[in-house]
Formats: C-alpha cells, sequence, structure tokens
C-alpha cells in the first residue's frame, strides 16, 4: 500500500506520521518546507502544496490511499483557500489514479454550522463529490484532547487560571470530545477498511457541555472552579478573553469562539458500526493522559506547529534575512566554550527558561501583542530542550536549525514589517542578529525607537548565553 500524507507538520499529521511509520506501508510525505522533517525518517518526501499543481500531482503519482488533513485557519481568507486547495486536491487525485481519500473534518449541521465549522463541512463536500471517481471516507471529530491541542490548551489555561470564571452562554452547548490517540486511531484503521462507497465517520466520547469539560479539567488537575455564565458577553469580548487567558491569539479564538454556539455530536452511528474495534476514553481520562505527557515532557506536537498558507513574500526570504534592511548585531568570542554548549544554550531561550535576562521587558512586549491580537508569550514552547524547524518559541518560529551552527527564529508578534533573530556559531565567535524588514515609514518609526531597548536586550543576551554555556560546561 502506497500512503501519502499531508498536513505532516501539523498537530494530527505529526502523530499519524509515527502510526504510518510503523505500519506495512509506503510513505510518501506532502511538505512544503522538508527541512521541518526528521532527518532520519524513512519516507519519500516531496516539496510542495495543494496550490502548487505540479508538486501536488507528483506526490499523488501511484498513491493508493491519500490523507487530506489541511486547514488554513490562520489564514484570513481560510474559506476561499480551504475549497480551492480540496478541489485542487481531489483533481489531481482523480486524474493520478488514487483509490482513496481519508479527511478529517469537523463535527456539525450545516445548517446551524458557524463559519468555521461550515469551511471544514464544505471542504469534506468538495472532497467527497466524486464517488464514481474515488471513494472518500470523511472522518467528523469535535473537541480534540490532547497535550498540545488547541482545545485542550484553551480549557487548561482558563481552568489553571481562573479559580471563577465569569463565561458567555456558549458553556451550556453540547459536545462530544474526543482523545487525541483515539482520533489518530481512526484515522489509521481508515485505510484498511474493505468499502467500496464513500463513508462518513462521526467519532466521540461521552457528550458534555463545554462547562462540564472545564470543570472535568480542573478536577483532572485536582482543582475547584466556579463558572458563572452570562447571557451578555459578546463574541467578540470572548474572542479577547481567551486571546488574553490562552495562547490562542484572537484571529484563531474569534473562530473556534464562533463555532461554540453550535452543537458537535454524533449525527451517525458508523463509527461503531465499522470500527467497533476503537473504544474511545473518556473526557477525564484523556485530560489526565495529556497532563501526564506534559509533566513529562512528552508533547509530541502542538496545534500552532504548522500555521495556515503564509503569504509569499514570507515563503520566498524566509531562509533569507539577509535581505532585511535593518538589524541589531552583536559578537563575542566563545574563549573556549564548546560549540556543542553554546548551540545547546541558545536553543533553551524561550518558554520556562525565559530569554536570559530583561524578561519583564519581554513579557510587556508580550502582553501588548497579545491586547492587538498577537500570538503573546504564553505559547511557551513544546520541549524545554529541543527544537524543530516549524514549531513555536512564545511569539517566534523556529525557521532554520543546523546543529551546533546555526538557530534562525522568525518574529509571529504583530510588527510592522518581518523580523528574524539568529544565533549563528562562525568559528571561534558567537554572532547574535537581530533582522528586520520594515514595512513603510511607520516600520522604519518602530525599528528607531525601539533602538535603546534592543541595546539593552540583545547586548545582555548574548553575553548571557555564554556565561550561562561557560557555567554548564564547569558544573558537568
Amino acid at each position: 500500500m502506497k500512503v501519502l500524507l499531508t498536513g505532516a507538520n501539523g498537530y494530527i499529521g505529526r502523530r499519524l506520521k509515527q502510526t504510518l511509520l510503523d505500519e506495512d506501508v509506503s510513505l510518501r510525505l506532502l511538505v512544503r518546507n522538508p527541512k521541518s522533517l526528521d532527518s532520519d525518517l524513512n519516507v519519500e518526501i516531496v516539496q510542495g502544496d495543494t496550490f502548487d499543481m505540479d508538486s501536488l500531482e507528483h506526490a499523488l503519482e501511484g498513491i493508493d490511499i491519500a490523507y487530506y488533513l489541511i486547514h488554513s485557519l490562520q489564514h484570513e481568507d481560510y474559506k476561499t483557500l480551504d475549497k480551492q486547495s480540496a478541489r485542487n486536491f481531489l483533481d489531481a487525485a482523480i486524474k493520478q489514479g488514487v483509490k482513496r481519500i481519508i479527511y478529517l473534518g469537523g463535527l456539525g449541521v450545516k445548517e446551524n454550522a458557524s463559519k468555521h465549522l461550515l469551511s471544514r463541512i464544505e471542504t469534506g463536500e468538495i472532497l467527497s463529490s466524486r464517488p464514481d471517481k474515488i471513494e472518500t471516507i470523511w472522518i467528523r471529530a469535535g473537541v480534540i484532547i490532547g497535550s498540545g491541542s488547541a482545545s485542550f490548551e484553551i480549557i487548561r489555561h482558563l481552568t489553571e487560571k481562573l479559580p471563577v470564571m465569569v463565561t458567555p452562554k456558549w458553556v451550556n452547548t453540547l459536545a462530544q470530545p474526543i482523545g487525541v490517540d483515539d482520533v489518530i486511531a481512526y484515522l489509521n484503521a481508515a485505510k484498511d477498511l474493505r468499502i467500496d462507497e464513500n463513508l462518513v465517520v462521526d467519532i466521540g466520547s461521552e457528550k458534555m457541555t463545554y462547562k462540564e469539560m472545564m470543570l472535568g479539567c480542573a478536577n483532572a488537575l485536582g482543582l475547584r472552579r466556579w463558572i458563572l455564565p452570562l447571557p451578555v458577553l459578546t463574541i467578540n469580548l470572548s474572542s479577547y478573553w481567551l486571546n488574553l487567558f490562552t495562547p490562542v491569539p484572537y484571529t484563531v479564538a474569534r473562530s473556534l469562539i464562533d463555532g461554540l454556539s453550535s452543537e458537535v455530536v454524533v449525527q451517525n452511528d458508523n463509527a461503531k458500526k465499522y470500527f467497533s474495534q476503537i473504544h474511545p476514553i473518556r473526557f477525564e481520562d484523556a485530560v489526565k493522559k495529556a497532563i501526564k505527557e506534559m509533566e513529562e515532557n512528552q508533547v509530541y506536537s502542538r496545534w500552532s506547529d504548522a500555521g495556515g498558507v503564509g503569504d509569499r513574500w514570507e515563503m520566498q526570504h524566509k531562509d533569507d534575512p539577509a535581505s532585511a534592511v535593518l538589524m541589531d548585531r552583536q559578537t563575542s568570542k566563545l574563549d573556549g566554550i564548546s560549540k556543542e554548549t553554546v548551540y545547546r544554550t541558545f536553543c533553551s531561550i524561550g518558554g520556562e527558561e525565559g530569554w536570559l535576562g530583561y524578561d519583564w521587558l519581554w513579557e510587556i512586549r508580550g502582553w501588548i501583542d497579545k491586547m492587538i491580537g498577537g500570538a503573546g508569550l504564553n505559547r511557551g514552547r513544546r520541549d524545554s530542550y529541543h527544537l524543530r524547524i516549524g514549531e513555536s518559541v512564545d511569539f517566534w518560529r523556529v525557521e532554520d536549525l543546523i546543529p551546533n551552527e546555526r538557530l534562525l527564529l522568525y518574529a509571529q508578534m504583530k510588527v510592522p514589517g518581518k523580523a528574524w533573530l539568529e544565533f549563528k556559531i562562525k568559528g571561534d565567535e558567537l554572532v547574535q542578529t537581530a533582522y528586520f524588514y520594515p514595512r513603510g515609514l511607520y516600520g522604519r518609526l518602530y525599528w528607531y525607537i525601539l533602538t535603546p531597548v534592543h541595546y539593552l536586550v540583545f547586548r545582555n543576551m548574548i553575553r548571557s548565553i555564554l556565561n550561562k554555556a561557560q557555567n554548564d560546561e564547569e558544573t558537568t
């Protein structure tokens, strides 16, 4: 069996990829940036995306089963992009003789669906629209609970930070959550299902309100919480509330909140009928498992690992910050400290480790970013010690990673332009460079106003990295 996996760098895709690697299949991945994958993967890799028909057709050539795990939620025009992406994928799959498409969408009824849920439903309808040419198994899930999932991150952050929660009336909306491991089990089993027609499979565990989920999460965390629903809270206010108290930026929070007014419950019994061997775990058990993975630093993927379609400027320049017109560069001798230790030190910044000095300034910048709808600092990082290309570090994204040589971060905070932060070991020197490509006059004013802050923060940062690296070497 030849299998194509799209969205291999996303939250579900990374986990499904590991499961498929343990199966007796020939696996191929379609990714925009091959460097974001582990170098030791025994898979075929095709660089491209669903908006490039040449690369898409090449990726689907000779494929039996194609997984479609693509969503452009973090892009403003995600609904249009999702439709075009699905059409392209369907056309290319039919042209290349693919036998089956497996798609993970969302629960919901089209007549009452929010814009976000409607987009997921329309994507499934497009992929299922040619049953005479290709089979489609459309798996529909609601709230996915697992370490690093957007739903779990929101529920956990609200529950941990707010002893008393004043919430809108959507907390009484019904949903059927499901553990991420069960989602992966259904997706994996779908490739082996013997069926000769399209199939829609709704999956979920027990039926609960969002209020019950938050109280269940509190119980799993050993906390007591009180929830007070107020009907006067609007979608906008709720979105800002989530933006401030959870790692989710405003644009994503708005789409998710908009969908919380719609019930996401199972509409058919096809999960039991066709996948009777899978028994979804209870909500609280899924929460406890996610918490355990976090405590043991075993979070394998996060919702922010892969965003939507980037703009073309970013796609063309992400590995070339030298095209920036403004920069702050600091250099310092290694003074006998090994490259391995220095590399390990600057790769540990962010998250709980902080930014090695002036953390209060970083916190202010993070809150400002949150207030204007950005990612803020509280995304943290997936792992305290290891990085991989494409994942988040607070309000940065890892763009390049060369062991014992280079770390390149791309700014995802709200800035009037494009910004990078690079750490590079050249010979016996550490070179730390902040690059900025300003957008118009305001972009240049922004940079020059912050020049004194940059001088303090970046000059201190490189010293702190080397001091910490030296201390680590002396204590090992």
